[in-house]
């Protein structure tokens, strides 16, 4: 067992946990749970772990929801060094069996209930909770160990999976306070009562919760995540929320103005904020903006401040470093727009069980974005579009070509072609492009229906063309920048 001091990830968040011993650092209803009692869990659970056998280099898949226990068992999984795969809900069955068929060894569930998932054996922390600890919790995991599966959308056909080792996460800066960039320590400041929903799976959400506890304050749970309700029903301070979100709230509060005196943040992530969108939310809302930036593969890239200029996604910390690059992927100079290429301390470093896709997204050390942008005269790095062909659905990358095959197997399309549109309720939603076997365009609900089932709601298009053929490019290749909504 290595030194106390020289433990990998999770020791750092542990050590959170054991100095706000009497101090609540979660809140679920009327249940507050302090940093001791969730380190007990955590002592607990981990060590019901190992007496299931579970150790360094085993897949750990968590099918759980949002509360102590939850954030509990992730910590206690990576105590025992597991390989953690988190699944978010919502997620269609067949992209669910996938994720738990990457050499996972146990599914650890919040209630006992059948499933017939392609893994060995299911755990309830029900069960792994009423172990009686061998002691305080140790951190097992090895350096160059897988950590974390962290999966992106699964608009490939199947999500694809981050791999973060255990040296990555012990690099991160949540838990240590001395490695916070300005803009972390600035926000970090602002998170008394933080609320966190949805899924602990979800990167941006338990980071951030991390942040709040180690900065003092209490990660909130809210099982009615709708803004403004969310944040007055609990005085929350601080909270995640995606563009589309963000948009209702200024809209709401044009309306009929929430009371939102508790609010000192917003994290806005997901996808770009424009600067009149930007600037219009400060307005309405007040300096409680911050607006991230960063990727499943990456983590945080860069982040703006209310002080920052809207528009921008801050200036990228010290410890990340980001190259410009042109086509030819010569560096360019501030002010010229080309595709960003980082490197951040907690990187994933490939998607795991896909070497091609590895290889054209992971190299030498830097991760290739695929999004385009510029730093401008003083600093501040400016996205202006990306290199992908994908719709961004509330928050979520959806690559367009898995979309289209999709489609296209209708028997009444000979050909799809999906482009994204601007959704004032998603932030993009798919268009479909297509051109009918016969005389009649395909039906929009069985073309939905169709997609919904292989790829997921947010896949489905909301609205379909019929068009003879498409229309082409110089080559002699279809050209998808020339289709737009009101094609006919």
């Amino acid at each position: 067992m290595p030194a106390r001091d020289a433990e990998p990830f999770p020791r750092a968040v542990l050590d959170v946990l054991d100095a706000a011993a009497d101090r609540p650092v979660f809140e679920h209803g009327t249940r507050v749970v302090t940093g001791a009692e969730v380190l007990d869990l955590v002592a607990r659970i981990s060590t019901g772990l190992r007496r299931e056998g579970l150790g360094p280099g085993d897949g750990v898949a968590l099918l759980l929801g949002v509360n102590p226990e939850a954030f509990a068992t992730v910590l206690a999984a990576h105590a025992v060094g597991a390989r953690v795969l988190g699944v978010r809900p919502g997620l269609p069955d067949e992209q669910v069996h996938h994720l738990l068929s990457l050499d996972i060894t146990a599914i650890i569930t919040d209630s006992a209930v059948p499933r017939t998932d392609p893994a060995p054996r299911t755990l309830t922390v029900d069960k792994l909770r009423k172990t009686r600890a061998d002691g305080p919790p140790r951190c097992d995991g090895r350096p160059g160990d897988v950590a974390r599966l962290i999966h992106t959308s699964g608009s490939t056909g199947v999500p694809k999976a981050c791999a973060q080792t255990y040296a990555a996460m012990t690099d991160a800066w949540a838990a240590r306070p001395d490695a916070w960039p300005p803009a972390i320590r600035e926000l970090a400041s602002r998170l008394e009562r933080y609320l966190v929903f949805g899924s602990l799976s979800s990167q941006v959400m338990s980071e951030y919760a991390v942040v709040a506890i180690t900065a003092g304050g209490t990660a909130v749970v809210a099982d009615r995540p709708g803004f403004p309700d969310a944040i007055t029903r609990h005085r929350a301070s601080a909270s995640v929320i995606t563009v589309p979100r963000l948009v209702k709230l200024v809209a709401a509060q044009r309306r009929a103005p929430a009371d939102l005196s508790t609010l000192r943040a917003l994290m806005v992530s997901g996808s770009p904020l424009t600067a009149a969108r930007h600037r219009e939310a400060l307005d309405v809302l007040g300096p409680v903006v911050f607006h991230g930036y960063g990727q499943t593969e990456t983590g945080m890239i860069a982040m703006a401040t209310p002080a920052d200029p809207p528009g921008t996604v801050g200036r990228p910390p010290a410890a990340v470093r980001v190259e410009i690059r042109a086509a030819d992927g010569t560096p360019v100079p501030p002010g010229v727009d080309g595709e960003l290429f980082v490197r951040t301390p907690a990187q994933a470093d490939a998607y795991w069980g896909d070497a091609v896709r590895s290889a054209e997204v992971f190299a030498g050390g830097w991760v290739r974005t695929r999004d385009l942008g510029h730093f401008d005269a003083d600093g501040h790095l400016r996205l202006t579009g990306r290199t992908r062909d994908v719709v961004i659905v509330n928050a979520n990358l959806h690559y367009a070509g898995p979309i289209e095959r999709v489609i296209a197997e209708h028997p009444d399309v000979a050909e799809a072609y999906v482009v994204a549109v601007p959704d004032e309720d998603t932030g993009e939603a798919v268009h479909a492009f297509v051109v009918p076997t016969g005389d009649r365009p395909p039906d929009l609900d069985a073309l939905r229906a169709l997609v919904t089932a292989r790829l997921g709601a947010a896949c489905a298009p909301v609205r379909v063309t019929a068009i003879a053929e498409p229309p082409l490019a110089p080559s002699g290749k279809p050209d998808k920048r020339l289709l737009s909504p009101t094609r006919t």
